[in-house]
């Protein structure tokens, strides 16, 4: 196999790029004071810079390897995941979550649950993001370093697995959430750069839109679903029902309202306008990122088969597998998250090169920026401070708790690095990751919204509405061929999402419900209209 050898031009980029990172953590290290400044960037975020970083922070290169992927194997369907999964669900949070969790003051949503439950919702709902986060974190550093770095030049993968860790690691530890937010400023521009060339280089190859449908609709039958954006209720990937009811109304709006890692960004805002007008504008951006991801996968089912045939020797020949279509015998790649690294060794020039690397680190390094932030921030305040309380100790101080974010942050990043092999058999990365996220956000979604929406719902309705949600989303899994999909994680989201809901109204009904002093200010209507409740809420959140 032929590995690119990037020019001096490439590195000169990636170089530039690499420290321009280092001098914006290292500037923003003068700004952090307190735990404040380190978790939530002192409240001074505007909303222009929300956005960049909410979308950038998203868009990782497992999007860029997977969605893209996902593509190449089962069409456009695989768009959805940022337009319906997206822009809808963040209109929402927009409006409903954000400013609710803005002027109630937390610094995370299992802060918010913790007051509006008890310390079980909190400590339970902390250590599974916490989880999640470090899986995530994983599966990005390896995405890169094997399916991408590998792939295209050759390199070992734990020699960028440990590049990326360290250069990430240190600007967040440096400057918190304030250095993430003003990296990804700049990561948002280099990303969308590099995904646009990438893509306009695509069609270019394949001749243009009009060629690409025309291509693959002569491939034959098994490829006619391509192009169709809500695949049939029948189809082993993403049937439609999956895709509306369990993408678009569970995970979709409970990624864009309960993730931390979403949602940490406008909780920084300066006023409730910016966090509002952040969300809002992260969700027209998104907008552009299937063009990036997903249509360079369809190009490659055109590009590659030419190119393989033309040369055999471009591809191992281990990792082509030949599918009988309408046209003849077509080589295609066995791993779909090898599509887009292939495409980029051997389609692109010097300097385009460097600028997709520099373009896919961005998305890298901002994804996992982004989580470290949120990940340091969950972990000491629903965590180790809760737990230090629960236990009779005092709760931390500004200093200690800036303390605690910056170890965590350090040992979460070196964890990931060393975990990142285990990760090497894993395939489709991108579908991983929603699968297991399928397993707990319903049921989160669930309590969530019951807890801003019913002031009837009690700890006792949300701490078994949580528990038995997730053992619920295991027993779907076990059962084989309960839903026309071979991959279900839609469909468990969203019947884990109605029972947990279900289990958390009739739990709440049977038992007392919670003191009026409790949820005061922690239930939608008068967190924002009751003027003495905000009061209330100020001097709460001071104390």
């Amino acid at each position: 196999m032929q590995f690119v050898h990037l020019h001096w031009i490439d590195f000169s980029i990636i170089a530039v790029y690499m420290v321009g990172c280092f001098v914006i953590g290292l500037y923003t290290t003068k700004y952090i004071d307190n735990a404040g400044d380190f978790f939530l960037a002192g409240k001074a975020l505007p909303f222009w810079a929300i956005g960049f970083s909410i979308v950038v922070s998203d868009i990782g290169a497992t999007d860029f390897v997977g969605v893209a992927g996902n593509a190449y194997t089962y069409g456009i369907s695989a768009a959805n995941f940022d337009w319906l999964g997206s822009m809808p669900a963040m209109v929402f949070a927009a409006f409903i979550f954000v400013p609710y969790f803005w002027r109630s003051g937390v610094f995370t949503i299992p802060e918010f649950l913790g007051r509006r439950y008890n310390a079980g919702v909190q400590l339970i709902n902390a250590g599974i993001w916490i989880m999640v986060m470090l899986i995530s974190l994983v599966m990005m550093l390896w995405t890169t370093a094997d399916d991408l770095v590998r792939t295209v030049l050759g390199y070992d993968p734990m020699v960028t697995v440990w590049a990326m860790a360290l250069i990430t690691g240190f600007y967040t530890f440096s400057g918190g959430l304030s250095a993430v937010v003003m990296t990804d400023v700049v990561q948002l521009v280099v990303m969308y750069v590099g995904g646009l060339s990438l893509l306009a280089l695509s069609l270019w190859e394949v001749g243009g839109w009009g060629n690409l449908r025309e291509g693959i609709a002569a491939m034959g039958d098994q490829f006619a679903n391509h192009f169709t954006i809500l695949l049939p209720n029948d189809h082993s990937a993403f049937p439609w029902s999956g895709i509306v009811f369990g993408l678009g109304v569970v995970m979709a709006v409970a990624y864009m309202s309960g993730n931390q890692a979403i949602v940490h960004r406008t909780l920084g805002a300066r006023t409730e306008w910016d966090a509002k007008a952040g969300m809002l504008l992260g969700g027209f951006l998104k907008s552009f990122i299937p063009l990036m991801v997903a249509l360079p996968g369809l190009c490659a089912l055109i590009y590659l088969p030419n190119v393989i045939k033309a040369d055999p020797s471009v591809v191992p020949a281990e990792m082509v597998e030949y599918v009988k279509t309408a046209a003849g015998d077509m080589p295609m790649l066995k791993e779909q998250d090898k599509v887009v690294p292939t495409m980029m060794r051997l389609m692109l020039p010097p300097g385009l090169q460097g600028l997709m690397f520099a373009g896919l680190f961005a998305a890298l390094m901002s994804s996992i920026s982004g989580t470290l932030s949120s990940a340091s921030t969950i972990f000491v305040t629903d965590i180790f401070n809760r737990s230090k309380v629960l236990l009779g100790g005092k709760p931390l101080n500004e200093r200690q708790a800036l303390n605690w974010g910056r170890g965590f942050t350090a040992f979460l990043i070196i964890a990931s690095a060393v975990l990142a092999p285990q990760f090497a058999r894993v395939g489709g990365l991108y579908n991983f990751i929603q699968t297991i996220l399928s397993l707990f956000q319903g049921p989160t979604l669930a309590i969530l919204l019951l807890g801003i929406l019913w002031k009837r719902a009690n700890r006792w309705g949300a701490l078994t509405g949580l528990i038995t949600g997730v053992f619920f989303c295991f027993i779907l899994w076990c059962v084989p061929g309960l839903f026309p999909s071979d991959d279900p994680f839609l469909y468990v989201a969203m019947f884990s999402f109605v029972f947990a809901m279900v289990v958390t109204v009739v739990v709440s009904l049977l038992t007392p419900p919670e003191p009026e002093d409790k949820i005061r200010g922690l239930v939608w209507g008068s967190v924002l209209k009751d003027t003495e409740t905000q009061a209330a809420l100020e001097e709460r959140v001071s104390q």
